[in-house]
């Protein structure tokens, strides 16, 4: 019986020892103060055009040069 018992407490001190290893991990991951953070997004958006807002920036220029120009209106296009 101190077979089962010892693989059960192998197996505890494995998962402890994985976890502290991630936790190690993340220790070591760089840190940014939340108002740097909050510095850094808002110069971001600012200088970041986005078209789905065109009321602050505008519409987006020229038109969109992969776009076909032909006028077709469906000739051969069949409805069922």
């Amino acid at each position: 019986m101190p077979t089962p018992v010892k693989n059960i407490s192998e197996y505890k001190l494995q998962r402890i020892l994985e976890h502290n290893q991630r936790l190690r991990e993340q220790l070591d991951l760089p840190r940014v103060k939340v108002s740097q953070a909050s510095t850094m997004l808002i110069k971001y958006v600012q200088s970041t055009k986005d078209y789905l807002v065109p009321s602050v920036w505008g519409s987006p220029g020229p038109a969109d040069p992969f776009v076909t120009k032909n006028n077709v209106s469906c000739t051969g296009c069949t409805i069922l």
